[in-house]
């Protein structure tokens, strides 16, 4: 494993478990590791809420009080029922850190990645949690998508804006869809924030602009064709016209 970004540490836990931890965090999650998985851990705390996505994450304190939320990695697509939740070491995790940290200093909103452990799954193989700060009060796109109205048009404005911050930094989110964009309720307005970018990679500022925003429009699409959400053609024109401005 390779040696922490400035601010974290490595963390042993028992059965080979390796976590690579934000300072101010590491005690805690030492003590977590020291018996368990974060993820096990996670489910089990009588405080806790699930939040469905690709499995599910739990929305729990940590002890000493973070707000968190803790999430096992998965595979998606073709290789979801071949591999599942194992992947070659050390995972999708570190790069996840390494990204969420890039974009942060971007200037564009993602969740603080809190830390990540990863676990024995075979030879060259390793599991992994991720845990990353809470967004309080925050409903993902595609729930905002369902009631329509408004709020929608001021979601919208929102995700236009998180869209012009991933296209600055050059980072194309293939995932990105309504359930990957969290939207914190400030008020006046939404703030909007990405999630789950492990997978994000650099390419130049058109190319993030115009995959970001065809991703996220085909899964507005199929919201409302499976879930018969009230997005017409003008919500996806405005968000396409939002972006076009940047």
């Amino acid at each position: 494993m390779s040696a922490p970004p400035a601010g974290y540490q490595l963390v042993r836990g028992a059965g080979n478990a390796l976590a690579v931890v934000r300072n101010s965090e590491a005690d805690a999650v030492s003590s977590v590791l020291e018996a368990q998985t974060l993820h096990a851990w996670a489910a089990h705390q009588p405080a806790r809420r699930a939040l469905h996505g690709r499995g599910v994450a739990w929305a729990v304190a940590l002890p000493g009080g973070t707000n968190v939320v803790v999430r096992h990695s998965r595979h998606g697509g073709a290789l979801a029922g071949l591999t599942g939740d194992r992947f070659l070491a050390p995972t999708r995790a570190p790069h996840e850190l390494s990204v969420s940290l890039w974009l942060q200093s971007s200037g564009v909103h993602t969740p603080t990645m809190i830390a990540y452990a990863t676990y024995p799954a075979g030879p060259l193989l390793r599991r992994s949690d991720v845990v990353t700060a809470e967004v309080p009060g925050a409903r993902d796109l595609g729930s905002v998508c369902m009631e329509g109205g408004a709020e929608l048009d001021a979601a919208l404005d929102s995700t236009g804006i998180l869209l012009d911050s991933l296209a600055r930094a050059g980072a194309h989110h293939p995932d990105l869809n309504v359930k990957n964009v969290l939207l914190a309720d400030g008020g006046a307005a939404f703030t909007a924030w990405v999630l789950d970018v492990d997978r994000v990679r650099r390419v130049n500022r058109r190319r993030a602009a115009r995959g970001n925003l065809r991703r996220l429009v085909h899964s507005m699409e199929r919201w409302r064709q499976r879930k018969g959400a009230p997005i017409t053609n003008e919500h996806l024109a405005r968000l396409s016209a939002l972006v076009e401005e940047t």
